[in-house]
């Protein structure tokens, strides 16, 4: 899905152009003002969410969400610098020790981001967005820190923000029309949403919203999902079917999908599941309905007669039923009585992180709600081995072999502890020789963010990012690695990766080493031939505005890949001189970055097939979409020299 922007109102504009020492001060005066509000508006009461808004009272609202960066250039600068001013005067002007700053080493450099942002989706409001969200942050700061000052609340245990796990497991509690559960720090890969219930009342149809947090002057909640089960159809069809979609203000209700679907053979998959189960349809046959809910035969709800699969529905009015909605990598999947039903792929700027409620209405008789799996961060003072997982000081005398930038999202923070107790305990990374740092974005929650702010000043090993971590801004990280890795630090090499990829550091460095080449350099598992994805549907279409050739040039997979220190030198420089083109999938955009400077570059590929982008093999450089759990096998099976053996081997 492809979300383009508004054209900016011209008669704005020119008033900003006159105006613009005078809104500059106002606009600073009423952003002090409203940070205060942002945690004090509450999602509204209302569950329909209605077409027609009053306009927003937005201190940055002459930053209108809808400019097309894509059209930004020297001539309005002054509307470019403004939004610079107004981002860095959320950190300069704020109380920070020299400790906490060390987090912040790239910020002062992505200060040009707004001239950067073409081809970005969302790329203003994730930067206003932002600016809410550090604000808010550091008044909470402040207020701990003066808080401890005046209570002398020495050896005071904080309290738990992010909970593993929520639940609400008596009936009686639960209102049956309406129920609303809170989840603090948002959804991550593996989080899972189970729901007990028995369809009643007159129709039996329900809903499930996954809601987002209301930004200031938007009276509903963006909806994440909405997954309503319609059991006696509606105005398109008579039979019972399950409806899901997004809403959002800005771009109202999305596309619908229905399962089941009215075109089957167009179903698709995420997560290597059916979007909607085939299986799932009208069900004229009683017996088979009442034998699925039975207690002999909740196990199989698969019945045959002959070789024709017989269609079910999964919800019946008066029958109880257990429903589990489960994050994957690329949506949200849906299985009713253990049975997969249907897949949701996650649409831009409507991401799993950002659900902060679970809505369930309707008629529904609630049994119980349990959220499991939930993002949730270590107490340090309970981190039996904190020293040997902080970072390594950086020395300005002594240049880097390898600085390692890992991309990671703000509540990853099970995966973030699995790379420090894996593989950044390397000799080469706790000797200084390579430094890790992990490059996240702002969250838009107040509680999310502090746990993040903890977390960076007790580990030095985080990078804020001075935006709101939507995918589509994916590329703006990979600038600051380049960023950070050639002017906070300088390393002869510069490596991108992520959170959920193991990286043998050793064997990395050892590579370079073979290849003894220090200039030009892009290492990895190379893509020479790889054509853009014109499908509309598809997680990484590219139209032929954002991109009109027939190939890319050639790129490295995401999960690991090494540039040389004048490479990363170089695209600094292009970002500085606002000659830097941006492209929303990262690797891509450092393919064609490096593609660009071949003109003053003698530049290398080098192919790494031990890199694997979708999983782990066997004498891995480089392992993919690996869990917490795997992270501490394979690091467990390299500490017993078993050497790189994925787990699961014998």
């Amino acid at each position: 899905m492809e979300i383009r922007f508004k054209a900016v109102d011209a008669l704005v504009i020119s008033r900003m152009k006159k105006w613009l020492g005078g809104v500059l001060v106002a606009s600073l005066f009423m952003l002090l003002i409203m940070r205060y509000g942002v945690m004090k508006n509450p999602i509204g009461d209302s569950y329909f969410p209605s077409p027609f808004f009053p306009n927003a009272t937005n201190p940055l609202e002459w930053l209108n969400a809808g400019a097309p960066p894509a059209v930004q250039n020297p001539e309005n600068a002054s509307t470019v610098v403004s939004a610079d001013t107004i981002v860095l005067s959320l950190l300069v002007q704020r109380n920070i020790s020299s400790e906490e700053q060390k987090t912040l080493q790239t910020w002062n450099h992505l200060k040009h981001l707004i001239n950067h942002a073409q081809g970005l989706p969302n790329a203003l409001d994730a930067i206003k967005e932002a600016g809410r969200a550090w604000n808010s942050l550091i008044d909470s700061v402040e207020g701990q820190r003066l808080q401890y000052t005046n209570e002398s609340s020495h050896g005071r245990a904080k309290e738990k923000q992010c909970p593993h796990f929520l639940n609400k497991m008596k009936a009686a509690e639960l209102d049956n029309r309406s129920y609303k559960l809170r989840v603090p720090c948002g959804l991550t890969q593996g989080s899972a949403i189970t729901i007990i219930g028995i369809p009643n009342g007159l129709l039996g149809n329900f809903r499930i919203d996954l809601t987002g947090e209301s930004l200031p002057g938007e009276p509903d909640p963006p909806i994440i999902l909405h997954y309503n089960v319609r059991l006696h159809g509606d105005k398109i069809t008579e039979d019972p079917v399950i409806v899901q979609n997004t809403w959002a203000v800005a771009h109202d209700w999305g596309e619908e999908e229905r399962c089941p679907s009215p075109a089957p053979e167009k179903i698709k998959k995420v997560d290597d599941l059916d979007q909607c189960n085939k299986m799932i349809g009208k069900d004229d046959n009683q017996l088979l309905m009442a034998s699925l809910h039975s207690n002999t035969s909740r196990q199989s709800s698969t019945v045959q007669e002959g070789s024709k699969t017989k269609k079910y529905f999964p919800f019946k009015q008066n029958y109880p039923f257990v429903a589990t909605l489960r994050v994957g990598s690329e949506g949200i999947q849906m299985t009713v009585d253990g049975k997969h039903i249907t897949s949701f792929a996650v649409r831009e700027t409507l991401e799993p992180w950002l659900v902060s409620e679970i809505r369930i209405s309707g008629d529904l008789k609630l049994i119980s709600v349990l959220a499991s799996g939930l993002p949730t961060s270590e107490d340090s003072e309970h981190v039996v081995d904190l020293e040997a997982l902080k970072s390594a000081p950086l020395s300005p005398q002594r240049p880097l072999d390898l600085f390692i930038g890992v991309f990671s999202t703000a509540n990853n923070f099970k995966r973030r502890m699995a790379v420090r107790r894996t593989w950044m305990q390397y000799p080469a990374v706790r000797s200084g020789a390579a430094a890790v740092r992990f490059f996240v974005g702002l969250h838009k929650n107040q509680i999310v963010n502090e746990e993040l702010w903890d977390e960076a000043r007790t580990y030095g090993d985080i990078q804020l990012m001075p935006f709101v971590d939507y995918y589509s801004l994916i590329t703006w990280k990979t600038l600051a690695i380049c960023i950070f890795g050639t002017e906070v630090v300088s390393a002869k090499f510069v490596m991108k990766t992520d959170d959920d990829a193991f990286v043998r550091v050793d064997e990395v460095l050892a590579s370079l080493d073979r290849i003894n080449v220090t200039k030009g350099l892009l290492y990895g598992l190379i893509n020479s031939d790889s054509r853009p994805h014109r499908n509309p549907e598809s997680k990484w279409y590219i139209s032929p505005e954002e991109w009109p050739g027939e190939r890319y040039p050639a790129w490295a997979h995401g999960p690991g890949y090494v540039v040389s220190h004048d490479i990363a030198k170089e695209i600094y420089w292009r970002y500085q001189n606002r000659n830097l083109k941006m492209f929303k999938l990262e690797d891509v955009a450092m393919g064609i970055w490096i593609s660009e400077v071949k003109d003053i570059l003698k530049v290398r590929y080098e192919n790494e097939e031990r890199i694997h982008n979708e999983g782990c093999k066997d004498g891995y450089v480089v392992a993919h979409y690996q869990g917490p759990r795997e992270m501490l096998c394979l690091w467990q099976k390299i500490q017993e020299g078993n050497g790189a053996r994925c787990c699961g081997d014998p």
